[in-house]
């Protein structure tokens, strides 16, 4: 039997990595072999990113060298979207479909490369094809978004909110952990509006009445044995009852909340949220409920209007509020986005110099808080082993994007990737720690 073969490009968000883990899904279950080289495949599937210029250039170059290094490409993901973009730069792709459109997807594979048998579920390992390590995973609990922020075009690409019926997600998370997933973490665009557009519909699962609410999902969810981290948590005033439930022990106390910026004037061009002192306040009030909550934080600088005023305003908070992960990025066009038609551009050479400011006073933040830990004990996730080092993270850093606990190996040892251990951290820079095992 000649068992057809497909490459496959995942590119963008852990969002974008979930639709790409439930196309490469679908793919095994159908008998297909996904192979690693262009020249193995007779089919190359790109899943793109389309959210800023450099994500679409990066896409498309992707696209134009799968085409010439193998000739039979299907493009999916937010860049397809735009179809006539991707056509002017690649006219030889054989199909387009957008973000989150797994049937789309494989009825184009189906049409350039049918399958040689009827599906058989035991191709598919429990828990689904993953392209995370086996002992986390990424959970979209939903699709689209509602709010209108002006630099970004997410809604006119992935739509409005769209949140997945509770028990969807809640029997996704089970055979995750059956699996061996030991840390699940809950993505979308907007988690913390889960079930807003269902208005919070009743519905069951396993014969329980269950609300397609986020604190519902999250008290099912800390039944399971396995973390649970939040991430992209728009500041809604139930967050409070998110931290609560931190503080209960039921959800890691890592808290994920894009601010973007603090300046009022900044945050109204943004159409975000603008008040600054509420939104310290509430961090302080977060702090109160959970004293071991993680805050990590991301910032645009340099956008339309941002005066020296407001980026030393942007300054002040950071100093002041001491949160304990910051992502800062410098303000791009994106096209289609309504910031393009806002006045008085910022310089690009001063935003690079706005971001080295901003990262350096956030590097001195860091160490600080970091240091603090020195002495301390903790459970800790192992993300990797050699014979010198265990790599690993606590409930404090979230993987891909936090630092990292690198804890010594006193070789030979029996813990492996994925095994929860206790460590006790003995030093610190800005950004890693460094441990002993206990």
């Amino acid at each position: 039997m000649n068992i057809p073969k497909v490459g496959f490009i995942s590119l963008g968000c852990p969002k974008a990595t979930v639709d790409s883990e439930r196309i490469l899904t679908q793919l095994r279950a159908e008998g297909y072999q996904i192979v690693p080289e262009y020249d193995e495949a007779q089919l190359v599937v790109v899943n793109t990113c389309g959210f800023i210029d450099e994500a679409v250039a990066e896409s498309l170059e992707t696209i134009q060298e799968a085409i010439e290094e193998n000739g039979h490409v299907i493009v999916t993901g937010c860049l397809g979207a735009k179809q006539e973009l991707i056509k002017q730069h690649c006219p030889k792709v054989l199909a387009i479909t957008g973000p989150d459109s797994l049937d789309e997807v494989m009825a184009a594979v189906h049409k350039v490369l049918p399958p040689e048998h009827d599906p058989h579920v035991d191709l598919v390992p429990l828990g689904g094809i993953k392209l995370t390590p086996r002992h986390y995973a990424y959970i979209k609990i939903a699709e689209g978004c509602n709010q209108k922020c002006s630099f970004c075009i997410i809604p006119s690409m992935r739509g409005k909110l769209n949140s997945r019926p509770i028990g969807d997600v809640l029997e996704e998370s089970s055979k995750l952990v059956q699996a061996g997933v030991r840390e699940l973490l809950l993505v979308s665009q907007d988690t913390a509006a889960y079930g807003v557009d269902s208005k919070y519909q009743l519905e069951f699962w396993q014969g329980k009445p269950l609300k397609r609410r986020l604190t519902e999902l999250l008290r099912e969810m800390g039944q399971l044995d396995a973390w649970i981290r939040l991430h992209y948590v728009y500041p809604y005033p139930h967050v409070d009852q998110l931290v609560e439930l931190m503080a209960e022990g039921l959800v890691l106390p890592y808290l994920d909340v894009p601010l973007q910026h603090i300046s009022h004037p900044v945050l109204k061009n943004m159409r975000r949220p603008a008040d600054s002192e509420n939104v310290m306040q509430r961090i302080a009030h977060w702090r109160s409920i959970c004293p071991d909550l993680v805050i990590r934080s991301t910032f645009i600088v340099g956008f339309p209007g941002e005066t020296e005023d407001d980026f030393q305003q942007l300054l002040d908070f950071l100093d002041q509020t001491e949160l304990d992960r910051v992502g800062v990025f410098p303000y791009s066009p994106v096209e289609g986005a309504t910031a393009n038609d806002l006045p008085n551009p910022v310089e690009e050479e001063e935003k690079i110099e706005r971001l080295e400011q901003l990262m350096a006073l956030q590097a001195d933040v860091s160490r600080d808080k970091l240091q603090k830990r020195i002495g301390r004990q903790e459970k800790v996730l192992i993300d990797a082993v050699t014979e010198d080092v265990i790599v690993a993270r606590s409930a404090a850093e979230a993987p891909e994007i936090d630092g990292q606990i690198f804890v010594q190996n006193p070789a030979p040892h029996a813990l492996k990737t994925g095994d929860f251990t206790e460590i006790k951290i003995i030093d610190a820079d800005e950004h890693d720690l460094y441990a002993e095992l206990v």
